[in-house]
């Protein structure tokens, strides 16, 4: 039984594990790089750390969800970093989407690492309704369960280390081009004389739409990219991850690259801090004959 948690980064999804867990009235420590959000957590009861190495110190799961490599890196193996003095008596779980070399070094400076591919968003982590992907041993794995259950309808051991990272990738990679193929088809809708709105919806009411595509339906219908549930340049990021993931194993995927590029570019035209939902902006059709200005 987990009996002290620490939560590393109170973003959209780390913030609200956090919060669900403080409901469910476990012992908790945070830490996270602007102050304000861990004082905000404070009035809810939770315990405020100075640095990353004090809110792990004496925790059981340690749980870090961070934006991307270069920052969990620095949280965990930088100066007063989880791991800057050695290795930590609790289990290490990265919630980040990072590299899978990156798993690697954790791996090599603590002994107790899992991965975990969080599927979901912040209302999902608030209400304890993630589905949690795991890579790691099934001793670590058993060691922070309780918690997990607590946090995710569903908790999926997939594989060994770097396997829960590996399947959150490829989930990713699938959201991005299924938005990015509905903002194609509504260009396409566009460009031929169709009203936008209609063709969002006879996409999202058809058998060929999933649920992300009729979530992210609504704001290419609105042209809201605003208050973003996922940003567009942690899409591009994923992204890159996936690609560098393929061409590590000798695998061509067309469909990433071409993905990718039109995030790559969308994140240059500096869209990058809305929702990943605005690489609709890419793709932009082509104005008709007498339309009005």
């Amino acid at each position: 039984m987990t009996s002290t948690v620490a939560v590393l980064g109170l973003g959209v999804m780390g913030g609200g594990i956090a919060r669900r867990l403080l409901d469910q009235g476990l012992p908790l420590t945070v830490w996270n790089r602007s102050p304000g959000r861990a004082a905000e957590l404070a009035d809810l009861g939770a315990t405020v750390a100075p640095t990353p190495a004090e809110a792990a110190r004496d925790a059981d799961l340690v749980l870090v969800s961070l934006a991307d490599g270069a920052a969990t890196q620095e949280v965990l193996l930088g100066q007063d970093g989880v791991l800057a003095d050695g290795p930590v008596a609790g289990v290490l779980a990265s919630a980040s989407t990072i590299s899978p070399d990156v798993l690697r070094v954790l791996r090599e400076r603590t002994p107790a690492v899992l991965d975990l591919g969080l599927l979901g968003n912040g209302t999902h982590a608030r209400t304890g309704e993630l589905r949690v992907y795991v890579g790691g041993t099934d001793k670590d794995l058993a060691r922070a369960r309780d918690v997990l259950d607590l946090v995710a309808k569903q908790v999926v051991h997939v594989g060994g280390p770097g396997d829960g990272m590996r399947l959150k990738l490829l989930m990713n990679t699938l959201m991005g081009i299924q938005v990015q193929a509905m903002a194609e088809a509504a260009a396409l809708g566009e460009s031929a004389g169709l009203d936008r709105r209609a063709v969002l919806d006879a996409i999202t009411d058809s058998g060929f739409a999933t649920p992300v595509m009729g979530f992210k339906a609504r704001r290419l219908a609105a042209d809201r990219y605003d208050r973003p549930d996922f940003r567009l340049r942690l899409m591009a990021k994923d992204l890159a991850l996936a690609t560098a993931e393929a061409e590590r194993t000798g695998l061509e995927l067309p469909l990433v690259r071409t993905a990718l590029a039109t995030h790559d570019e969308a994140v240059r035209r500096g869209d990058g801090d809305l929702d990943c939902a605005a690489v609709a902006r890419a793709v932009v059709a082509p104005r008709r004959e007498g339309a009005p200005t």
